[in-house]
């Protein structure tokens, strides 16, 4: 992290903890500048408003996820969950200073539209990314990871925030494995017992990621132009997966 970019981490925290002290109304731009040590100017140069002030440390991190998303990955699906878990770490290591920002966002309705306007930031980075990543991916199919790989971390930050026992950085990676084996992106290993699940389909071929294509060589010649083929995946593959491996399967048997 730049010098910049803690020192405006700096200010945030100054101005949350005036904020709890004092209140959000009655704590002013000039109260901020003073015990950060800047004038009036200075801290208006650096943030438009008490808002912003508080969501400082958010241009921050919004730099980090998109730096770390535009670095080489051999699975996009994982390089969302790891951005939102470098998020969630930054506020887990602010300690009580965390809670006491919680506080002050939910006393206050013009920070809390703030914070969901700044989540939403989130959201379209990782959607943006996984469009770019993951060749043939349906626009849904990216706002939903995102959509659910943002709620999950936010119910994860929440409860860290609150002092909730157990919401930490390992808490937030099982419940994000959990939303990779949902949407049928967790790895092979873990998402076996998932496949296993779903049966063989009879004389079936198996076509890689668990789903398997009806009609085996042993059966009868491999498809002709006009043939109708049948393929069976576990319940939570997704879309994209699906057209992809269907047609893996296909250009095999020509």
């Amino acid at each position: 992290m730049s010098e910049a970019a803690r020192r405006r981490l700096d200010v945030a925290a100054a101005a949350v903890r005036l904020y709890a002290e004092h209140g959000y109304e009655a704590t002013s731009a000039d109260q901020i500048a003073a015990a950060a040590g800047l004038s009036r100017s200075t801290f208006f140069r650096q943030f438009r408003s008490k808002e912003d002030v508080v969501f400082a440390d958010h241009d921050t991190l919004l730099e980090q996820a998109e730096a770390f998303l535009a670095e080489a990955h051999e699975d996009p699906w994982e390089a969302v969950c790891r951005a939102a878990a470098l998020v969630f770490e930054h506020f887990a290591g602010l300690g009580d200073l965390a809670q006491l920002r919680y506080r002050v966002v939910n006393q206050e309705p013009g920070l809390r539209d703030k914070e969901l306007v700044t989540t939403f930031r989130y959201e379209r980075l990782f959607q943006r990314y996984l469009r770019g990543a993951v060749p043939g991916i349906a626009p849904l199919d990216a706002v939903r990871f995102a959509s659910t790989v943002i709620a999950t971390h936010n119910y994860c930050l929440r409860g860290l925030m609150r002092g909730e026992a157990g919401f930490d950085a390992a808490r937030l990676r099982t419940e994000l494995d959990a939303v990779r084996r949902l949407y049928g992106v967790a790895p092979a290993e873990a998402s076996a017992d998932s496949a296993d699940d779903a049966g063989p389909a009879a004389g079936g071929a198996e076509v890689a990621g668990g789903a398997e294509v009806a009609g085996g060589a042993g059966e009868r010649p491999g498809p002709r132009p006009d043939d109708v083929v049948v393929a069976v995946f576990p319940r939570s593959t997704a879309p994209a997966d699906i057209a992809r491996k269907i047609q893996e399967a296909l250009d095999s048997r020509d």
